[in-house]
């Protein structure tokens, strides 16, 4: 992804801020793969690893490697290696994953992707994963969509409008690389099954909805398994992170002397706004905490 490639970005705060992975999510992977026929605990696969959240946490397997297109990434992911307990073999490589030529057909027992799955090319993933996984293998993809404000559910099309906007001096939707944003809100739906573009090469694929009562649309939706609390102050730093606020302040660069704030504190104030109201309250504090939740879609392949 462009932004997140730039040497400029600050893949730091992007580590620090943005929501880790829960327990449950990888337990709920480790699970479905150990449900293959012989599954194998050799090698994974880490592929848009960002700054290796993901990575770090393939536990059961005795290999690990990350891989991301993006150099700064990678230089973080391997920073956070260093502060992180792993007894197993990881490393980290730079590379597209629609191109993993330094590995070995077969040679992979699980791929996953973690809120990377929207900007890759699956036309050319699927037949690269077809490739590297063993028989019985599994391929795991997911990703997390527009937070939730669960105190605050009137606060929500605040959330669109800022986010999905057509304005786009005044809202970020024209400022997302598309078609990945769009895919990522639609929650991987956009992603193709693997049996479109790789006939015959898997046995099992499901789609899985972590979506609670935000999207009851979805099959079977479960109930919301990514929350954090974070001060006001942590809220405006994710919004900071976003790909889409980068590309605004590059193409309104007179935006951040605007003298209430940049567009991200603007909105982040307006949220708080919006709170006081709805507790009746005084304004809260930049430092007091707010419940913020993200849906989840879960992708599962499994290799003939």
């Amino acid at each position: 992804m462009a932004t997140y490639a730039k040497t400029t970005y600050n893949a730091a705060r992007y580590a620090a801020i943005r929501p880790t992975y829960p327990k449950q999510l990888f337990d709920f992977v480790f699970h479905y793969h150990g449900l293959g026929p012989k599954a194998r605990w050799g090698t994974a696969v880490d592929i848009g690893c960002g700054t290796g959240h993901a990575t770090v946490e393939l536990r059961p397997f005795q290999n690990v490697i990350g891989v991301d297109p993006s150099s700064t990434m990678i230089e973080q992911a391997q920073k956070h290696i260093g502060t992180t307990a792993y007894a197993g073999e990881l490393e980290f490589k730079q590379s597209a994953a629609e191109e993993l030529s330094f590995l070995e057909d077969g040679s992979v027992d699980l791929v996953t992707s973690a809120q990377s799955a929207h900007w890759l090319d699956w036309k050319k993933v699927w037949p690269e994963v077809a490739r590297v996984l063993r028989q019985h293998g599994t391929l795991a993809a997911w990703g997390y969509s527009e937070f939730r404000l669960p105190r605050y559910p009137s606060a929500t099309y605040l959330i669109h409008e800022y986010s999905r906007g057509t304005d786009p001096e005044k809202s970020l939707g024209p400022h997302w690389e598309q078609p990945g944003r769009s895919i990522l809100d639609d929650h991987l739906v956009g992603v193709p099954d693997p049996g479109s573009v790789v006939p015959d090469k898997f046995q099992d694929f499901e789609r899985i909805y972590f979506t609670g009562n935000y999207h009851p649309h979805f099959p079977s939706p479960r109930p919301i398994i990514l929350p954090k609390k974070m001060t006001w102050d942590d809220l405006l730093s994710y919004l900071h992170t976003f790909s889409s606020f980068h590309t605004h302040q590059t193409r309104y660069p007179a935006d951040k002397e605007n003298p209430h704030g940049d567009i991200a504190r603007r909105f982040r104030d307006k949220l708080k706004e919006h709170a006081a109201e709805q507790d009746s309250s005084a304004l809260p504090k930049d430092t007091d905490e707010v419940d913020v939740e993200w849906p989840v879609a879960l992708l599962l392949a499994r290799r003939k």
